[in-house]
This record gives structure tokens, C-alpha cells and sequence, in this order.
């Protein structure tokens, strides 16, 4: 089975936000990409079993976005 995982951007908060629509309950966040995505490795297949009745393997797809608001001051 392969699932998305979709990684925003809050500048508000400074902090990224990784959520998916496949995985019931996966909300986390940090102010670091690569420490998400390591938080995110070991949430997923501890969430997958509590949802599932017996492990499958499985896959991540991991996508990303972030959005700035910038002035030109040309």
C-alpha cells in the first residue's frame, strides 16, 4: 500500500505541518524539514497499527510545499 504525506509550510507558526488524508490521526509538526520527516517515519507505522488489523508493508510519498509572499522593490 502506498501513502501520501503532505508536508506544509505555517509561516505564521514557523513550523512544518505534516497531515494525510490516507492515515486516520497523523498530524505533527517541527520548525525542522528533515526532523518531521524522521518524526514521520516512526509515527506512521505505529498509527497504521492501530488502524489495521494485521502489518501490510507499505510505502511513503512525500510531498511538499511551501508558499512565500514577497515585494518587489524594483
Amino acid at each position: 500500500m502506498d501513502y501520501i504525506i503532505n508536508f506544509t509550510w505555517d509561516s505564521e507558526a514557523n513550523v512544518w505541518i505534516a497531515t494525510s488524508n490516507d492515515i486516520p490521526g497523523l498530524v505533527l509538526e517541527s520548525g525542522s524539514f528533515d526532523a518531521l520527516l524522521e518524526r514521520t517515519r516512526f509515527a506512521v507505522p505505529e498509527l497504521l497499527e492501530l488502524n489495521a488489523s494485521e502489518p501490510q508493508p507499505f510505502s511513503l510519498t512525500f510531498k511538499s510545499e511551501r508558499h512565500e509572499r514577497m515585494i518587489y522593490n524594483g
